[in-house]
């Protein structure tokens, strides 16, 4: 009897004992279909990762930029994760930046707009050594080819950057190009503007000689110089002329920004003294003075300065083939014309600058 009794009490409380565990399991199996019909995607996510890396670790953040400052590899590879993510989560619709772990896709807030053959890619690759900068390597000509495929389209062609960083392109065909002031600034009036500037009777020849190794068949520097040779009137229709008039194209700029907003750089200092020009920029967009005379040393056969080799890199960091071309031997008669032509315009951008580059 006895027995019976206990065997009947284990027996009821094996299956009550079964009841929540098959409880359990209806309802596990319940969240899965729910999942799996959709319903989970409502569900809270944790999106702001780089908030919570910023919140905790930002003398580590700091110093990982320190470390990136010469390590271009990893730079890549963080680049490449972020635009991966970025695919796979269909990228910004509308969201101006657009944020994940690795940083926001921001509007630049500086732009070296000009000029061509001035020391543009120079000062560019100089400014990217800064663990602050964070710059498009090609240029994007938003603002004077691609205006029509608009801001969301631009922003995209940004690299990514943590809180702190800034972020840079540089088209230098900005300058020259009437509607890029207006555009630009209906974007932000407040992004800084850099400029380099060189002698326009040496820029101009630059230009033509890059020119030339494109199209072998072109014709001569004086030909195309002068409307009329004997009367040796100079053709400001070819764009090798134009860009040089610094005044006219400045005068269009000043109508939609500030002095303030520009930063002239000497492209002949920038070779001459490349850590005190890029100095200057640094300044210019308040960011500590990082990249300094220890960066630099001068390329006796390319005829300008390069940086020194990277740690981890097998070679320093010059400008490719393209730059320090040997220009062609043009008359002495031809180039003093084409300096006389530039001297007034030059005073006046002198006036107009507040800076004298000493070309006459």
């Amino acid at each position: 009897m006895g027995c019976s009794v206990c065997r009947t009490r284990l027996n009821s409380g094996r299956a009550l004992s079964r009841v929540p565990l098959s409880f359990t399991m209806l309802l596990i199996f319940l969240y899965l279909f729910h999942c799996l019909s959709g319903f989970c995607d409502s569900a809270p996510k944790i999106t702001d990762g780089q908030n919570l890396m910023r919140d905790h670790v930002p003398g580590k953040v700091h110093a990982v930029r320190a470390e990136l400052r010469w390590n271009g590899t990893v730079s890549a590879h963080v680049s490449a994760l972020s635009e991966l993510q970025e695919s796979e989560n269909g990228g910004g619709e509308s969201g101006i930046p657009v944020s994940n772990t690795y940083g926001s896709k921001r509007f630049p807030q500086a732009i070296i707009i000009g000029v061509k053959k001035g020391g543009t890619r120079a000062l560019l690759e100089f400014l990217r050594v800064h663990p602050d900068v964070r710059a498009v390597g090609a240029e994007p000509h938003f603002f004077d080819r691609f205006y029509h495929k608009g801001l969301e389209w631009y922003r995209n062609l940004m690299p990514r950057t943590l809180d702190g960083q800034i972020t840079m392109e540089k088209t230098p065909s900005y300058f020259v190009t009437k509607e890029a002031p207006s555009r630009l600034c209906a974007m932000n009036c407040d992004t800084k503007l850099i400029v380099v500037v060189r002698d326009p009777v040496t820029r101009a020849v630059s230009d033509y000689t890059q020119t030339r190794t494109k199209s072998p068949g072109l014709q001569s520097f004086q030909t195309l110089v002068f409307k009329n040779c004997s009367l040796g009137v100079i053709d400001t229709s070819w764009s090798a002329v134009r860009i040089g008039m610094y005044a006219q194209h400045l005068e269009n700029w000043l109508q939609h920004f500030p002095l303030s907003s520009f930063l002239f750089v000497s492209g002949e200092r920038l070779v001459s003294d490349p850590a005190g020009e890029v100095g200057r920029v640094q300044d210019f967009l308040g960011l500590k003075r990082i990249v300094s005379d220890k960066h630099f040393y001068f390329n006796q056969t390319k005829g300008f300065p390069c940086l020194k080799k990277p740690e981890g890199s097998s070679r320093p960091r010059c400008l490719g083939k393209s730059k320090g071309r040997t220009h062609p031997h043009i008359p002495t008669d031809v180039l003093q014309k084409l300096r006389e032509f530039y001297r007034p315009l030059n005073h006046k951008f002198y006036q107009m600058s507040g800076l004298d580059f000493g070309w006459d």
